[in-house]
C-alpha cells in the first residue's frame, strides 16, 4: 500500500495502559496487509483508536472494490470479525455498505452480511438496508428485497430507486413510479433515468410525457443523464422529432447524448439516411466514438440494405481498431448477411478476437448449408447456445430437409431443456410437418410447458398441410378452448375445411361466426380464407357477401374473389374482377394470373388466354410458373390444337412436370390423338411408373380407336408393374340419431352400411328416372315423368 495513504490517516493519543495498548496493536497488526511497511505499522501502534481502526478498514475495503478485487474486501471484513473484533467497535454502518457491495450478487455470503447486520443492530441504518436490498437484487433474489423495502419505516429516494431498478416488467415499474409520486418522494436525477427506461408502449409513453413535464418544472432538464434518457423513451416510442428536439435544446451533450440519438434513429427503421448523417457530424465535430456508436450505424446498414455504406463503416472500424470487438463484429456480420455477402460476413467472424454466442448464432443463420457443423464447431468452442441459436439451426435443418440432423438437435433441446420453451416448440412443430411427421411434431407440441395460441396455429397449420384436415379442425376446437384464436388461426382452419370433402361446410360457417364474435372480419387475410372457402365449398354468394362487406380490398383479397368466380366457371364475372382491379391500380400476382387463366380454360377462349398469358411478362414482368404453363396447355390441348401445345411443352423452363403430361394426355384421348399420346403416355410411366391414371388414359384412347391389341398391352403392363387403379370416394353429410353432424364417406362397389341393398336399389331407381327425364327432353314432349 502507498506510503501517502497511510499517512493521511490521523492518530489521535490516548491514555490507556501499556498491556490495553498492547492488545489492541495486535488486534491492528493482524488486520493489516501482509506487504505493509513496518514505519507504518509504528505509527498506528504509536496512536490507534477505534475510530482510527473502522476507518482504516472502510479505506482498506474500497480501496480493495476500487481496484475491482471484491474476494479481498470480504476478506479484510471476515478477518475482523474472526479475530474478535467486536461489531459496533470496529465495523460501523459504512463497513456493512461495503461489505453487502463486495457479495456482487453472492447470495451465500450477502445472507452472511445481512445476518450480522441484524444481529449487530445495524438494520436500523436506511443506507444498510438499501445496501442489502441492492444485493438481493443483483441476486436475482428480487422478492427478498422487495419484502425488505415493505418494512421500511422512512425510505428515502436510494431505497425507492433500489426497487425501481429491479423490476423486469414495464407495466408493473410504472405502476410503482405512480406510487413514489403519490408518496411524496423527491426524484433525483437516477429516478428519472430508470423510470424512463421504462416507459414503453403507449401508457408508458404516456407517463413518460408526464415526467418530463415535471422535469422542466425541477429544473432537472439540463441534467445530461436525463437528458439522455428522454432522447431514448422517445426514439423508442416512434417520435424521433421530440428525440431531436431534446437534443438540440441539450447544451452539453457527451458521447452518451449522441449515441442515444444515432441509436434511436438506427432503430427507427426507415431514418437510416438520418443515422448516418448523425454519425458524420459526430466525427466532424470531434466526439469520441465508441463500440455502441459504431454498432448503432452498422444496424442502419442492415435495416437499408446498403452494403456501400456497411463497407465505409468496416473500414472505419478497421482504423479505429472496433472491427475485432465481439458488439461490433456481430453487427457487422448481421449487416453482412442481410445484404447477402455471406463471404464477407464469414471473414469478419475469423477476424474476431473474440466470439460470443450471438457471433456463433449470426454464423447459424448466415450459413444455412453449413449450420450443423458450424453449431458442433460452436460447442467444441465452449459456447452454450441461447434460443435464438436452436431457432436459427433448426430453420437451416428444415431447409436443407435434414431429416436425422433435425431429430438430433430435438433431443439436445430435450437434455438442455429448451424443448420445453414455446420459441423452440413452434420451430419443432413446423420443422416435422415441412418433413410430413405430424406424430414427432405432436409430440414437440406436448413438450411446451405453456402453450400460446402461436404453438396452437403451428400444429393447425402443420395438419392442414399435410391434407390432415379433419385432425387441423379438432385442433383448432381445443384452442379455441384453451386460448384465445387469431387471425393465423382462422386462416390455417378455413384452408383446411376448404380443402376437405369429409368436412360439413356448417363448421366453416362456425368459424365464421367466432370471426364476427372476435372482429377479426375486417382483416384481409381472415376475409379471404373465408372467401376461398365458401367459394370452394360451393357457396359463392357467401363468398361475394364476404367480398362487398370488406371495407378495405388489397391484392389478396381481389385474387380470391377471381379465383372464387374462376373455381366455379364464371367466365364473366372472372374478367369483370380483374378488369376492374386492373383499373384500381392494384397491380395482379402469379396467383391471379393463374385463376384468370384457369376461366379462359374452363370457357375455351384460348386467344384471350394467350394474350393474358402473354401480358404476364410483357406488362407486368413476372415469369410464368409451370402451373401456368400446365394451364396453357391444357386450354390449347382441349381447343383440339395439339401440336401447339406440344411446341409450347418444350418451351416450359425445367421440362414438362406430371400432371402437365397427364392434362396433355388428356386432351389426346379427347381428340384420339394417339400419336402424340403414345409419346406424353410413355413419359409419365418413366416418371411415375406406379401411377394409373396414364396407363388408363393410354388405355381408353387405344379402346375409342379400335386398337384392342395396344389396349390389352397396356392391362399387361399394369399387372406387371402392379398398378392398380385408385377408387373414387364420396361424401355427404347427415344428422344421426343424437342429432350431430355427420360426415360419411362411400366408394363405388362399397356394401359396409347395413342398408346397402336398398340404397343401390334407390340409386339404379333414380338413374332410370335421369334416363327416362333426357328421353322426354329429346322427345320435345311437354310431360314430366313422375
Amino acid at each position: 500500500m502507498k506510503k501517502k495513504n497511510y499517512l493521511r490517516i490521523k492518530f489521535f493519543k490516548h491514555q490507556n495502559s501499556t498491556a490495553n495498548r498492547r492488545a489492541e496493536g495486535k488486534r491492528i497488526a493482524r488486520v493489516l496487509p501482509e506487504n505493509t511497511p513496518s514505519h507504518h505499522v509504528h505509527k498506528l501502534f504509536d496512536g490507534s483508536s477505534q475510530r482510527n481502526a473502522t476507518t482504516y478498514i472502510n479505506h482498506s475495503i474500497s480501496e480493495s472494490l476500487r481496484k475491482n478485487s471484491p474476494s479481498q474486501a470480504l476478506a479484510i471484513f471476515t478477518k475482523n470479525l474472526q479475530l474478535g473484533l467486536s461489531g459496533r467497535n470496529i465495523v460501523n454502518e459504512v463497513t456493512l455498505c461495503l461489505a453487502l457491495k463486495a457479495c456482487r450478487g453472492d447470495t451465500k455470503l450477502g445472507c452472511q452480511v445481512h445476518g450480522f447486520s441484524i444481529a449487530s443492530g445495524f438494520t436500523s441504518f436506511v443506507c444498510v438496508s438499501n445496501a442489502v436490498m441492492g444485493m438481493y437484487r443483483k441476486a436475482g433474489r428480487f422478492d427478498n428485497a422487495l419484502c425488505i423495502f415493505e418494512s421500511l419505516v422512512d425510505p428515502d429516494v436510494v431505497s425507492w430507486n433500489t426497487i425501481l431498478s429491479g423490476f423486469d416488467e414495464d407495466q408493473v415499474a410504472m405502476s410503482f413510479v405512480v406510487r413514489m409520486r403519490s408518496a411524496g418522494v423527491v426524484f433525483d436525477a437516477f429516478t428519472y433515468s430508470t423510470a424512463l427506461s421504462f416507459c414503453v408502449g403507449f401508457e408508458g409513453f404516456s407517463l413518460g410525457l408526464q415526467l418530463h413535464s415535471i422535469v422542466v418544472k425541477t429544473g432537472l432538464e439540463s441534467d445530461v443523464v436525463v437528458g439522455n434518457s428522454f432522447i431514448t423513451m422517445y426514439s423508442r416510442g416512434g417520435s424521433f422529432r421530440d428525440a431531436r428536439r431534446v437534443f438540440d435544446e441539450k447544451v452539453v451533450k457527451d458521447m452518451i447524448t449522441w449515441n442515444s440519438l444515432l441509436s434511436g434513429l438506427s432503430q427507427g427503421g426507415n431514418l437510416g439516411f438520418e443515422a448516418v448523417l448523425v454519425f458524420r457530424e459526430m466525427m466532424r465535430q470531434g466526439v469520441e466514438l465508441d463500440h455502441v456508436s459504431f454498432t448503432s450505424v452498422i444496424t442502419t446498414c442492415c435495416h437499408e440494405n446498403d452494403l456501400k455504406i456497411a463497407r465505409q463503416i468496416h473500414g472505419l472500424c478497421l482504423k479505429r481498431g472496433y472491427a475485432t470487438l465481439v458488439s461490433v463484429g456481430n453487427m457487422l456480420m448481421t449487416s453482412y448477411w442481410k445484404c447477402g455477402v455471406v463471404e464477407a460476413a464469414r471473414s469478419v467472424f475469423y477476424e474476431m478476437s473474440e466470439r460470443n454466442v450471438i457471433s456463433w448464432t449470426t454464423m447459424i443463420s448466415a450459413n444455412k448449408d453449413d449450420a450443423v457443423s458450424i453449431f458442433h464447431k460452436m460447442r467444441l468452442d465452449g459456447v452454450f447456445p441461447n434460443e435464438v441459436t436452436f431457432i436459427g439451426l433448426i430453420n437451416a435443418v428444415k431447409c436443407n430437409e435434414q431429416i436425422k440432423e433435425g431429430v438430433k438437435m430435438h433431443g439436445i433441446c430435450i437434455k438442455t431443456g429448451f424443448a420445453s420453451k414455446p420459441s423452440i416448440g413452434n420451430s419443432f412443430i413446423t420443422m416435422y410437418a415441412k418433413f410430413e411427421a405430424l406424430e414427432d411434431a405432436k409430440k414437440a407440441f406436448d413438450e411446451i410447458n405453456v402453450k400460446e395460441i402461436i404453438s396452437w396455429n403451428a400444429m393447425i397449420s402443420g395438419f392442414a398441410q399435410n391434407g390432415f384436415s379433419l385432425e387441423a379442425l379438432k385442433m383448432y376446437l381445443s384452442a379455441a378452448a384453451e386460448a384465445t384464436p387469431n387471425e393465423y388461426t382462422f386462416g390455417s382452419v378455413l384452408n383446411a375445411i376448404a380443402s376437405a370433402e369429409n368436412i360439413s361446410l356448417r363448421h366453416g360457417q362456425r368459424c365464421h361466426a367466432h370471426i364476427l364474435k372476435l372482429g377479426l372480419n375486417s382483416c384481409p387475410v381472415v376475409s379471404s380464407a373465408l372467401l376461398d372457402m365458401y367459394a370452394k365449398r360451393g357457396s359463392i354468394d357467401e363468398s361475394e357477401k364476404v367480398f362487398d362487406e370488406m371495407s378495405e380490398k388489397n391484392q389478396f383479397v381481389w385474387t380470391s374473389i377471381i379465383s372464387a368466380y374462376s373455381s366455379h366457371g364464371d367466365f364473366e364475372s372472372v374478367m369483370s374482377s380483374f378488369q376492374e382491379m386492373v383499373n384500381q391500380n392494384i397491380a395482379p400476382d402469379l396467383i391471379t394470373f393463374l385463376s384468370v387463366l384457369t376461366a379462359c380454360n374452363r370457357k375455351g377462349m384460348v386467344d384471350k388466354g394467350y394474350e393474358i398469358f402473354s401480358s404476364m411478362t410483357k406488362d407486368y414482368c413476372l415469369e410464368p410458373s409451370h402451373e401456368h404453363y400446365s394451364c396453357m396447355v391444357d386450354m390449347l390441348g382441349r381447343a383440339g390444337r395439339l401440336k401447339e401445345a406440344e411446341e409450347l411443352m418444350i418451351e416450359v423452363p425445367g421440362g414438362p412436370g406430371v400432371s402437365m403430361l397427364q392434362s396433355m394426355l388428356g386432351s389426346c384421348r379427347l381428340h384420339g390423338n394417339s400419336k402424340i399420346g403414345e409419346k406424353v403416355a410413355e413419359l409419365v410411366m418413366e416418371m411415375e411408373p406406379k401411377l394409373s391414371g396414364s396407363y388408363v388414359q393410354m388405355y381408353n384412347i387405344h379402346a375409342e380407336m379400335g386398337q384392342w391389341e395396344k389396349a390389352a398391352e397396356i392391362r399387361r403392363r399394369m399387372r406387371k408393374k402392379d398398378v392398380k387403379k385408385e377408387i373414387g370416394t364420396s361424401w355427404v353429410d347427415f344428422i344421426d340419431s343424437e342429432g350431430s353432424l355427420t360426415t360419411i364417406g362411400f366408394s363405388s362397389g362399397d356394401k359396409s352400411h347395413p342398408k346397402s341393398d336398398e340404397i343401390y336399389g334407390m340409386v339404379e331407381t333414380l338413374g332410370l328416372e335421369m334416363d327416362l327425364e333426357e328421353e322426354v327432353a329429346r322427345s320435345g314432349l311437354l310431360f314430366r315423368v313422375v
